[in-house]
């Protein structure tokens, strides 16, 4: 992605929309997914209430449906594709409830392993992302000590799920009251090369993202100039080099509500500049890089393209997603009542 924001070759039409409609998939459940994750242009994951996991390995030829035993009760908000055997499911849900669940499957979904469970009261887990098959981080909203205050709950692999590591509250930032992170599209968190992390939160005064160059060990924060409030802040974000990510959000009680949601930075997240609000305007869950460094972002209000670095925006339609995952324009869209469909960008 070296080129990202560079110079672009050729201008979008406005005028006239060159894309197809997001294309609906038929999965054969009526779970509500808010995470999807893609291996290359033809494997998706994707995770959903009920316990459910659905994933495709041929581009969307063909999907399998699947429910992780004895996890009927869990939510699983975000999802890690590994490869077209290989991912990891986590369960989003107050701990105390047997919700925090992480799991890893190494055949394709036949076989899950429950790699991690806690009830530790106050542990949510909000998001995981991996570097590779072994080194990885998973994230809670933050918790609450005495002698620390309030700082993210955060636990890293290096052996590919096997053992998990807490980081020292004193290596975080504390947070603000009511900061934590939105679970809605599995991307408030989003690793880049090999050590690069960022966390990206709502609920105080600003949206603000947490960095971390060394796999989570230490940390900073930065404010951005997005807002933040009970239900307003930043809902998912993407790297696409170690210095050049995006942020988008807004309000979930107020979804089609017009306003600034979105913030680019060019700096590793030090800084962050606002985009122009997106077309159609709203609360936006996710967004993804595509061919020609063009951003694809969508949310309830529909799905929002830019050729310009977010200067402008092109609606493409009106339909609702909470999650979006791109490879070589292939794209993967899920959400609520078992909702999957397919675009493919060139």
């Amino acid at each position: 992605m070296k080129h990202f924001f560079g110079i672009l070759l050729g201008a979008l039409s406005f005028g006239a929309p060159a894309f197809s409609q997001w294309q609906p998939q038929s999965v054969g459940t009526d779970a509500s997914f808010r995470s999807v994750s893609v291996a290359g242009t033809g494997v998706a994951w994707i995770g959903g209430t009920k316990g459910t996991f659905v994933r495709t390995a041929d581009g969307g030829k063909t999907w399998q449906t699947g429910t992780v035993p004895d996890a009927q009760t869990c939510d699983f908000r975000d999802v890690q594709a590994i490869d077209a055997q290989t991912a990891f499911l986590m369960s989003a849900g107050p701990a105390e409830k047997g919700q925090a669940r992480l799991y890893k499957t190494t055949d394709g979904g036949q076989h899950w392993t429950l790699l991690y469970q806690t009830q530790q009261e106050g542990v949510f887990f909000d998001g995981i992302d991996f570097w590779d098959d072994q080194h990885g981080l998973v994230f809670s909203d933050p918790l609450t000590d005495a002698s620390v205050g309030r700082r993210w709950f955060i636990l890293t692999t290096d052996d590919g799920g096997k053992t998990w590591q807490p980081v020292p509250p004193t290596s975080l930032p504390v947070m603000e009251p009511n900061e934590a992170a939105f679970a809605a599209s599995g991307t408030s968190i989003a690793v880049q090369g090999k050590r690069n992390v960022w966390i990206a939160s709502g609920g105080g005064v600003f949206g603000r993202v947490f960095r971390s160059k060394d796999r989570g060990r230490t940390w900073a924060v930065s404010n951005t100039p997005l807002p933040a409030g009970e239900a307003t802040g930043l809902f998912g974000m993407r790297f696409f080099t170690e210095k050049i990510g995006v942020v988008v959000g807004g309000n979930y009680k107020q979804e089609q509500q017009p306003g600034q949601n979105g913030a680019i930075t060019r700096d590793g997240g030090q800084t962050w500049q606002l985009l122009t609000p997106t077309d159609p305007p709203g609360l936006k869950e996710a967004v993804a890089l595509l061919p020609g460094d063009r951003l694809l972002t969508v949310g309830p209000s529909g799905t929002s393209l830019s050729a310009d670095q977010g200067q402008t925006w092109q609606q493409l339609d009106a339909d609702g997603f909470h999650s979006v995952a791109c490879a070589k324009g292939t794209c993967y869209a899920v959400g609520a009542k078992g909702k999957v469909s397919i675009q493919r960008f060139k």
